[in-house]
């Protein structure tokens, strides 16, 4: 899950949370929306988080085709 760091995580959506387990920081990344990720692109992370304040990325399906990444 990406989350502004600014943002406490008592402000995400309790169902998230339920459903999430506790949070544990893991990574610090700068985003910019040229970065390159794995999974997505930063601009849609960046997108997510102004709009939600949290971009919940899923570990990939067996046997669905990962999105293109642009």
């Amino acid at each position: 899950m990406f989350v502004d760091r600014d943002h406490p995580l008592e402000e995400l959506p309790e169902g998230l949370l339920a459903g999430f387990g506790t949070p544990e920081l893991v990574l610090t990344l700068v985003l910019t929306p040229e970065r390159r990720l794995a999974r997505t692109d930063a601009a849609t992370v960046l997108a997510a988080l102004d709009e939600k304040g949290f971009y919940l990325q899923l570990p990939p399906q067996p046997g669905v085709a990962p999105e293109a990444a642009p």
